[in-house]
């Protein structure tokens, strides 16, 4: 279940008391550090509505309160008490969109037929940076791999859509021949 509200309500929170303490850096990397954590048992204990709040607390802390603020320790242990666990993942995407918002960052999703090399990366963020719509914004990418779409890539920043995959072009292609410009058609 969506608990979007309920996220973006405590991202701020967690957000505002990050700027007026001056700790925006360390939150955001305590957050990355959290949602990097890939332990399957850890992610549902903490998720699950059958463990109390004190249960979850005791084990955030246990495992992470020598690596993370204290500011971050205190607000998960809000949640965990107030029954948000749930919403954790939505909680940090959230607090992710705003770190984003204030530093300038936009996200450029790109998809493309095989996993691209580091240099590859570099260049795609350099033009997507010196791009007229993008001018002066960091651009942070998020790699998707899809052979489907066999060759080129696609790339979504916001609402905007770049397709230039080899995929888009055979279907532009067979829309041309089925619609057969050359034959006049008969009323």
């Amino acid at each position: 279940m969506r608990q979007t509200k309920v996220a973006q309500r405590y991202a701020k929170a967690l957000f505002d008391l990050a700027v007026e303490t001056g700790k925006v850096e360390e939150v955001k990397k305590d957050l990355d550090l959290i949602k990097g954590i890939e332990h399957k048992e850890l992610e549902l204990l903490l998720k699950s509505p059958v463990v109390a709040g004190e249960k979850k607390v005791a084990v955030f802390e246990a495992v992470f309160s020598k690596h993370v603020q204290p500011l971050t320790v205190s607000f998960f242990k809000l949640i965990f008490e107030k029954g948000r666990s749930v919403a954790i993942q939505e909680i940090i995407e959230a607090f992710m969109g705003m770190y984003r918002d204030r530093k300038g960052i936009k996200v450029a999703e790109v998809t493309t037929a095989v996993e691209l090399s580091a240099e590859a990366k570099a260049v795609i963020a350099k033009q997507l940076e010196n791009s007229a719509i993008l001018k002066g914004k960091q651009i942070e990418l998020k790699e998707k791999v899809d052979p489907a779409i066999i060759g080129g890539m696609v790339v979504q920043v916001d609402d905007q859509l770049f397709d230039a995959s080899i995929k888009h072009d055979l279907q532009y292609i067979k829309r041309q021949f089925i619609k057969n410009m050359y034959v006049s058609e008969i009323n």
